[in-house]
């Protein structure tokens, strides 16, 4: 895929929920010189139209998981609360990058407190929560005035490294691949197009507070008819959905998806030969659930390529990224 060396670029610009700002210039500078023309929302997220009057958005969500400081300990340990839900075991002895009001950057680790093996025998058994971890800043602090001293304080952004490889055999590996994996469709999608010349009924949509429920709450153009969410499809034991193919979400916990829609995305799939699996995902909503609470009067349907460990260790493949691209390109087909 010719845009998959931009999954990796954005994936390294850190973009927890409510701090996206470098990650939306980065977008907005890969569409520009497609040759679009995208515009930044009040709320920090990207949309771009493809041709005039568009009827079909695809969007993706450019926020990850993260936390900020929450309050500072007494030993100059960072304590943190959460933005969204990572799976904290899965991140614990992550390195991080804590961000200050005044653009400095310090690096340090999530680790359990007390998390010696050789001074505390209940480290490996303890519960992970934030109430018993904190970040280790690589400074030499030993009490709250040197944090202080540093320009850290309470409400800063703290961004996990997300440890990104894309693998020979196609297999790509990191956090945070929900959503960028997503993000990574919708480049494809404006290099396709820009590489036609042919304007296209289409308006790309980049959320930035999907993590946290709003994401896709209406910031889309007026003409849209249909609203199909590129997320991640989820991978688990009692589901069809795998990483080579594009994922066709039914149902999630915030109801059923248009019907229509997803009949005739189920039947572009088959009659074009993409890989695919339909299924229903029951601890899971999207951007399309906050688009219609919010009153959206729009057809939604739900895909994306499959990604394993979700909200952990993530993987996903290149095939499943091209399926779900694939997917797309031929909706626009059949609707324009």
């Amino acid at each position: 895929m010719e845009t998959i060396h931009l999954l990796e670029e954005l994936i390294s610009i850190d973009s927890p929920t409510g701090y996206t700002h470098n990650a939306a210039d980065m977008i907005e500078r890969v569409l520009r010189s497609y040759g679009f023309a995208p515009v930044r929302t009040k709320k920090g997220a990207v949309r771009c139209a493809l041709g005039p009057e568009p009827r079909i958005a695809f969007a993706a969500h450019t926020d990850t998981l993260g936390a900020i400081v929450s309050g500072i300990n007494a030993n100059g340990t960072l304590r943190l609360s959460l933005l969204g839900g990572p799976l904290l075991p899965s991140f614990e002895g992550g390195y991080v990058r804590i961000h200050t009001l005044d653009n400095r950057v310090y690096s340090g680790t999530l680790l359990l407190n007390d998390p010696s093996t050789h001074a505390n025998n209940k480290a490996a058994t303890k519960e992970r929560t934030t109430s018993v971890m904190h970040i280790r800043i690589d400074e030499a602090v030993s009490k709250p005035e040197d944090v202080r001293a540093l320009g850290i304080r309470t409400g800063d952004i703290i961004a996990f490294d997300p440890k990104f490889q894309l693998l020979g055999n196609g297999y790509i590996k990191s956090h945070f691949l929900d959503n960028k994996a997503g993000c990574a469709v919708l480049f494809e999608l404006a290099a396709r197009v820009s590489k036609t010349g042919r304007a296209l009924p289409v308006e790309l949509f980049f959320s930035t507070y999907e993590e946290v429920g709003h994401g896709g709450a209406p910031s889309l153009s007026e003409t849209i008819d249909d609203l199909i969410v590129i997320d991640m499809g989820v991978v688990g034991d009692s589901l069809d959905g795998n990483e080579r193919k594009c994922s066709i979400c039914a149902k999630d916990s915030g109801g059923p998806y248009d019907y229509h829609v997803r009949t005739e995305l189920v039947r572009l799939a088959e009659s074009n030969s993409i890989a695919h699996a339909v299924d229903v995902y029951p601890f899971y909503s999207s951007d399309g659930t906050a688009a219609l609470r919010a009153g959206a009067d729009v057809r939604v349907g739900l895909i994306g390529p499959g990604v394993a460990a979700s909200h952990g260790m993530e993987r996903t493949h290149v095939d499943g990224i091209t399926a779900t691209v694939d997917l797309c390109m031929a909706y626009v087909a059949q609707n324009s």
